[in-house]
């Protein structure tokens, strides 16, 4: 008997052992994790190593909780957040999507259509919703956060929008939000895909807040700890947090002393218009420019500026039904998946675009970008 028993222990101890083997293989391979924590709801993107980038399977849980979490009458605030330390979220994956849709059209529908439904109940969200923008935060990561009540950035902040070197356009709402920022900084974020670092992120307006990278963790526990917050209280906490940060405090923006230039090219209402103010300026900093915008995809610049002159004055849902026609078009044409094979593939940086210049992208070539999908169309 006693034999018997040693066994049975023994069993179990194995049957232990595997549970935990299965729970930590489990959790290794969740790509989002979704916690109930003090007064929040709190998601964290958990694909270190591709710098959390967002799959549809992700886009689809992070959907689902928010809905509950907006429902629940115990959550009063919702937070979200990267793993890793390098990075918030560059992006979709965008090359995962490239290869799958070789073989099945509808994982491009579905992608754009759920991230985009994502980005809009984000927008429409009955919670506080908080993103640490901490690290890499571009195209799909700017999705999940722009659209929230709060954004935090940090000295290791780094904002892009540089869809236009990979045949798209800056989407998940890019037509809405950056016509909005100061001036014409949107639109020069979004043709050249100027990379904003640090507490310029906050002075740009994309973030609401700036703290200290190494205060991150106490200002989300003292968010969690909040009893029964309002939205008040909440901002609050971020202003203490935000008034405490003294890094780069004194430093001017880093765009300041262009904001005219690039207020007076920008103003333009063509592509070829704002290269030409750009091309008459001898400026060292108009020559960095036209060296950047002359190196992208001469179709997404031309579809680039028409979405944010028009996006500025559409709704968040006008835009996106927008964003989700041009979504479509744009991957089934040459530039997109040439884009992706030039800069994230083969790494070459050097794609051939089709067509190669600004002049033979026609006005039809881009009204069949900006067209109806009837039936297929994004609603909401």
């Amino acid at each position: 008997m006693s034999g018997f028993l040693s066994r049975f222990n023994s069993f179990k101890r194995t049957n232990i052992i595997l549970q935990h083997l299965r729970v930590s293989n489990h959790t290794d391979a969740a790509e989002v994790l979704l916690e109930r924590k003090g007064c929040a709801g709190v998601i964290t993107l958990n694909r270190p190593k591709v710098l959390n980038a967002l799959t549809l399977n992700m886009i689809r849980q992070i959907y689902s909780q928010l809905k509950k979490w907006e429902q629940d009458p115990e959550t009063f605030l919702i937070i979200i957040k990267g793993t890793g330390g390098k990075a918030f979220c560059a992006g979709g994956d965008i090359v995962a999507i490239t290869k799958l849709s070789k073989t099945n059209r509808k994982i491009t529908q579905d992608f754009f259509r759920e991230e985009y439904i994502l980005n809009n109940a984000i927008d429409s969200c009955q919670k506080p919703y908080i993103a640490f923008i901490h690290g890499i935060t571009m195209g799909g990561g700017v999705g999940v956060s722009v659209h929230g009540l709060f954004r935090v950035a940090t000295e290791k902040s780094l904002f892009a929008m540089p869809e236009t070197a990979i045949g798209l356009f800056p989407d998940v709402g890019g037509g809405y939000f950056l016509p909005r920022l100061q001036g014409k900084l949107g639109y020069f974020l979004a043709l050249t895909g100027f990379r904003l670092k640090g507490r310029d992120v906050y002075r740009a307006g994309i973030a609401t807040h700036f703290v200290d990278s190494e205060k991150l963790g106490v200002l989300e526990e003292d968010l969690l700890a909040l009893k029964s917050p309002s939205k008040e209280n909440i901002a609050d906490v971020l202003e203490t947090y935000h008034t405490k940060s003294k890094i780069d405090q004194g430093k001017p923006f880093i765009l300041e002393e262009h904001m005219d230039k690039i207020n007076s090219w920008f103003s333009a209402k063509n592509v070829e218009q704002i290269i030409e103010n750009i091309q008459q300026d001898g400026s060292s900093f108009a020559q960095e420019q036209l060296k950047v915008i002359n190196k992208m995809s001469p179709t997404s610049l031309k579809i680039t500026l028409r979405q944010l002159i028009e996006g500025s004055s559409k709704t968040l849902q006008e835009v996106l039904t927008m964003e989700y026609r041009l979504s479509q078009a744009c991957t089934e044409g040459h530039d997109f998946h040439e884009g992706i094979r030039a800069v994230l593939i083969d790494k070459d940086q050097s794609p051939k675009w089709k067509p190669a210049n600004l002049k033979e992208v026609t006005d039809e070539d881009l009204n069949n970008y900006f067209k109806s999908l009837g039936s297929s169309d994004l609603t909401f």
